[in-house]
């Protein structure tokens, strides 16, 4: 549903639901949402879940050959429509 919303607007997305590691989030981000919301997983994971998932992301990032999260925000659209 993120990706198809994203590809029919140009509004900012906010990724939520199911995010509780940096494969998630990116693929949240690959699908159109500029922004992820961490919640039920925080609880589990604890506040340190944020910063783990930042340096996976980082991790992602330099994988994928991509500068900053921006630059991916949307690449990944055409996978899920």
């Amino acid at each position: 549903m993120l990706a198809r919303l994203s590809s029919l607007t140009d509004l900012p997305l906010i990724g939520v639901g199911g995010v509780g590691s940096a494969e998630q989030a990116y693929a949240k981000i690959r699908a159109g949402a500029s922004a992820v919301q961490l919640y039920t997983a925080l609880v589990y994971g604890g506040v340190s879940l944020a910063g783990e998932i930042a340096r996976g992301l980082n991790a992602l990032l330099a994988r994928d050959g991509f500068a900053n999260v921006a630059d991916v925000v949307g690449t990944g659209r055409s996978d899920w429509l």
